[in-house]
């Protein structure tokens, strides 16, 4: 299965530290080698890097990695494939704009049986099941929301409601992004960490490496990182519910709530079920 990296600060900041450890699960500690991407948000727009290479192996990856771009929220995504070809077209974060400015999403999962009409002006460039759940998801909002940008509580509200819809029918992990806040939800696991003062030592669970955060932060800085499994080995990282709802803004928690769980706990599982048509 797919596996996300989030980030949401109160203070521009750099991902590299996070983002070296996690291209690493992509063809060399674990087995997502089928492409990987990541967005970072310049005020109401982003800067996207994607590639349909493995992230362990990808000159673009390092480039990335080196690379110390500042943003307030990030999504990066490394990918193996369960639907839709590899392909640049269908490697994660997608983007889209919506109410005038940038919308990322990048999802880890499969919702085999979930392909609703799409009547709006969202139109898949890939075939991934995820992109076409973005599409729909968006689709929605702009539908009752119409020309009007949503606060950030009404924003989450609805979001609650879409995921409702759709997180029965399979694996639906996610991150999205417009650049404000950063929403996450765990369909079977996602964790998180905050990271404030007072700062210390982090340590890579995929390479030998660490960073002391006292020696690059202020007192007042705040972020959250939100991944599919722990990055490091040395911090107490939380392990979100299966079936919640997460809003990040600032650095820290800005709202939670429940969804439903997914049935499946693992994608072998949703497989198996698919097969015996025990579910679909």
């Amino acid at each position: 299965m797919c596996q996300l990296l989030g980030m949401n600060c109160n203070v521009p900041t750099d991902i590299c530290f996070s983002f070296s450890g996690f291209r690493k699960r992509g063809g060399e500690t674990d087995v997502h080698r089928d492409g990987w991407g990541i967005g970072f948000f310049e005020g109401k727009g982003s800067r996207v890097f994607l590639d349909p290479e493995p992230s362990a192996h990808s000159v673009l990856a390092e480039l990335v990695r080196s690379y110390p771009i500042r943003s307030l929220n990030v999504i990066a995504h490394i990918r193996k494939a369960t639907e839709g070809d590899v392909r640049l077209e269908n490697t994660h974060p997608f983007l889209r704009e919506l109410w005038g400015r940038h919308w990322l999403f990048a999802h880890n999962g499969h919702l085999p049986d979930f392909r609703p009409p799409l009547k709006g002006i969202m139109t898949p460039v890939g075939n991934t099941d995820s992109e076409w759940l973005f599409c729909w998801i968006l689709e929605k909002l702009r539908c009752q929301f119409g020309t009007r940008t949503p606060s950030r509580n009404d924003l989450f509200s609805a979001l609650r409601k879409l995921t409702l819809t759709f997180a029965e029918h399979g694996i639906s992990n996610f991150l999205l992004s417009n650049g404000d806040v950063l929403v996450a939800h765990c369909s079977t696991h996602l964790s998180y960490i905050v990271r404030q003062a007072p700062f210390g030592e982090a340590h890579l669970a995929d390479e030998d490496m660490s960073v002391d955060f006292r020696e690059l932060t202020k007192p007042a800085d705040r972020v959250a990182v939100i991944t599919s499994l722990p990055l490091t080995d040395n911090e107490a990282w939380v392990d979100m519910r299966p079936g919640s709802l997460w809003m990040f803004c600032d650095g820290n928690i800005y709202d939670q709530c429940d969804t439903i769980p997914s049935p499946y706990k693992t994608m072998a599982d949703l497989a198996t079920a698919t097969a015996e048509g025990s579910r679909f």
